[in-house]
């Protein structure tokens, strides 16, 4: 038992010393999709990050994300309330989106493939998120189907006045990386 108390703190120190906390005032997390042929730009103003990662072993890393769908922004309030309603993101009954990692892999000198489960109004897919890391700052891209997630029901599931495809862009700055 003598032995085993300082083994387990210096586990647990280990675990903690890759932790990191996400800083929100430098962090970003926005998306692009086309309406009627034009690129529009949102983003969300409220977002978490939980990650712990080592660049020496990525595969033991394990990330998580949640944003606020009812944060979204167009930079209209109209256009922000109509978002916010049932055959968008309908945030009375789904008001996080969520992703957790299921495996992480290099990918070249400072870039990762993250792959997990993404979900959004109880819809939930498998993607990978390439992602790029320098300097405590996460960032990249990833492309999805809104209609995959039952963004934009009923007569919005048209794609000839909103697009199908969607990409979220983010930049995550982290401190204790």
């Amino acid at each position: 038992m003598k032995r085993l108390l300082p083994a387990l703190l210096l586990a647990a120190g280990a675990v903690a010393a890759h932790a990191a906390t996400l800083q929100p005032d430098k962090s970003d997390l926005s998306f692009t999709f086309k309406q009627m042929g034009v690129p529009v730009d949102g983003r969300f103003k409220k977002f978490e990050a939980q990650l712990d990662f080592d660049a020496k072993k990525p595969e033991a890393g394990k990330i998580a994300f949640a944003v606020d769908l009812g944060s979204v922004s167009l930079g209209d309030p109209s256009f922000d309330k109509e978002l916010a309603g049932a055959p968008w993101f309908d945030t009375k009954r789904n008001g996080r989106a969520s992703f957790v990692s299921s495996g992480i892999k290099a990918a070249g000198p400072g870039k990762y493939d993250v792959a997990g489960k993404l979900t959004i109004k109880g819809a939930t897919r498998d993607v990978v998120v390439p992602i790029t890391l320098a300097s405590g700052v996460a960032s990249g891209s990833v492309a999805i189907k809104r209609l995959d997630f039952k963004i934009g029901d009923g007569e919005w599931a048209d794609t000839s006045m909103v697009a199908n495809d969607v990409t979220v862009k983010f930049k995550l700055a982290f401190s204790g990386l």
